[in-house]
C-alpha cells in the first residue's frame, strides 16, 4: 500500500481448502491477500460499506480457495445451479433481496474492537485454471481478477444493469492495473451498447452464466 492511500484497518483471511492451488500458484495466499486488499482500498469509496471507513471500524474478508466439486455444491445449495462456477460471493451485510447494506453504527451488539465481517469470496480451482489456460493468461492474474471481482460484490458493487456493469468493469480494470495486471476486458468487441453483453468470460457466475460476471 502506498503512502497516499488510506490506511484502512483490514484483515484478510485466505483459506486454501484445495491443495492444488498451492501447487499451481506460487505464494497463492499472498496473491489473494494482495488482490483483496487492492479491491477494498479501490472499491470502498462510494460503496455501501464506505461507512466503515468513516467510523474507523476494522473489517475483514475471507477468501476460500476450493475445488470445483465444493463450489458446485455451494452453487446448487445457495443459487439453485447444479454446476461449478469460477467465483461465488456471499456478502454478510446483505438484505433479503441481495442488496449490500450500510454497516450498523450503533446498538448493543456493536463492538468496535471486533472486525465487521464483509463476507466470503469462494473460488473454484479447476474452472479458474481452465479459463486461464483457454485465454492464455497467467493463472495468478486470473485468480487476482476473480478475487477483485468477488470483493467488489461484497462492497455492494454490481452489474445487473449495463451502466452498472460498465462502472464495475472500469473499477476492476483500474484496480488490476495498479497490480500490474492487464485489462481483462480489453479483447471485448467495441460494438456500442451491446458490448457489455459479450465479455470474454471474465469472472463467471453463481448462476452459471459466463456472458457477464455475476457471482450474485
Amino acid at each position: 500500500m502506498t503512502a497516499n492511500k488510506p490506511a484502512y484497518n483490514i484483515a484478510i483471511d485466505v483459506v486454501v481448502e484445495a491443495p492444488a492451488w498451492r501447487k499451481a500458484v506460487r505464494g497463492v495466499e499472498g496473491v489473494c491477500e494482495h488482490a483483496a486488499r487492492a479491491a477494498l482500498v479501490g472499491g470502498l469509496p462510494g460503496s455501501s460499506a464506505a461507512g466503515l471507513v468513516l467510523l474507523d471500524r476494522p473489517f475483514e474478508v475471507c477468501v476460500a480457495l476450493e475445488d470445483d466439486a465444493s463450489v458446485q455444491e455451494l452453487n446448487r445449495a445457495f443459487r439453485g445451479q447444479d454446476k461449478p462456477t469460477n467465483v461465488l460471493s456471499f456478502a454478510a451485510l446483505e438484505d433479503a433481496d441481495g442488496h449490500v447494506l450500510p454497516p450498523i453504527t450503533d446498538g448493543p451488539d456493536n463492538d468496535d474492537d471486533e472486525p465487521e465481517t464483509l463476507g466470503d469470496v469462494i473460488i473454484a480451482f479447476e474452472t479458474t485454471r481452465d479459463e486461464a489456460a483457454r485465454d492464455g493468461k497467467p493463472l495468478a492474474d486470473h485468480l487476482s481478477h476473480l478475487v477483485v471481482h468477488g470483493v467488489l460484490h461484497l462492497l455492494g458493487h454490481d452489474h445487473i444493469e449495463d451502466a452498472e456493469a460498465r462502472r464495475m468493469e472500469r473499477l476492476e480494470t483500474r484496480i488490476l492495473a495498479a497490480l500490474g495486471i492487464a485489462d481483462p476486458y480489453a479483447d471485448r468487441p467495441d460494438d456500442g451498447a451491446d458490448g457489455a453483453d459479450v465479455t470474454p468470460d471474465p469472472p463467471g457466475s453463481g448462476t452459471g452464466d459466463h456472458e457477464r460476471p455475476d457471482p450474485e
